[in-house]
């Protein structure tokens, strides 16, 4: 369960995802940003969490609010990194927390080397696993995986769970590769392009049909590869997504 820039339905976030735990046999897991937060603030929200019967939490730096690839600023009483976030975390109590990981490398990291330091630094400090951010090429998660394990075998052991989003609007996935950094090979561009048409408006219908074989082809291969898990991106549209697990043979498709 994910909250606004700069924690802007932040009490919301904590309710809703009270009432997963407290109400249905789902394991919700919360949402917690650095982002415009003092210390104070954070360890109240986990304190929130936990009394809602939350243990499990998914720790990010967060982006800038307004505009995700300006300036990142700490709150003047808060914390730089996730690493320490996640620290904070586990010292408030019995804590499950997972991380981000960049099978292409953070955008803001100096190079993979730097990125692997930060998400094995992350790991060291208390993580348990992480989700990667979306990627189109196997290979760049695999490597990823590599260099954890080359880097240090004992954190590269963790799971690195591999996020998936089925494409079903061109331009909608074209803003969220400018804001993430992530590349969309040619290739696939390409393909995309041809499907959506020279019209206006892009054909819907075909780039979905593509979006959702990409995604089936990307779940096979991760499968097939010992991926520990898939993590979706349904972007709260969950059709597409079990379209895709239904391929996969994971679920039964409801459309």
């Amino acid at each position: 369960m994910t909250y606004g820039a700069g924690g802007s339905t932040r009490d919301r976030t904590v309710r809703v995802t009270g009432q997963i735990a407290e109400e249905t046999t789902l394991l919700p897991v919360a949402h917690l940003t650095a982002v415009s937060h003092s210390v104070d603030e954070l360890r109240s929200m986990v304190g929130s969490y936990a009394d809602r019967g939350i243990t499990n939490i998914l720790v990010l730096r967060g982006d800038p609010p307004g505009d995700p690839l300006g300036h990142w600023e700490k709150h003047p009483d808060g914390v730089e990194y996730a690493e320490e976030l996640v620290r904070l975390v586990r010292d408030l109590g019995d804590f499950h927390v997972g991380v981000a990981s960049f099978p292409e490398g953070h955008h803001r990291a100096d190079d993979l080397e730097q990125d692997t330091r930060g998400l094995v630094g992350k790991l060291r400090a208390g993580a348990e696993y992480s989700i990667t951010q979306m990627f189109f090429d196997v290979d760049d998660y695999l490597r990823l995986r590599d260099r954890v394990s080359a880097y240090d075998a004992e954190q590269g052991a963790k799971p690195i769970i591999p996020e998936i989003m089925p494409i079903t609007s061109l331009r909608s996935v074209r803003r969220m590769l400018e804001l993430s950094g992530t590349t969309l090979p040619s290739y696939l561009d390409e393909k995309f392009i041809r499907a959506a048409g020279s019209g206006p408006e892009e054909d819907r219908a075909a780039v979905r049909e593509v979006g959702i074989e990409l995604a089936t082809t990307i779940g096979e291969r991760l499968i097939s590869e010992g991926a520990p898990g898939l993590h979706f991106i349904t972007l709260n549209f969950a059709r597409a997504t079990r379209e895709v697990l239904s391929n996969l043979g994971l679920a039964p498709a409801r459309v």
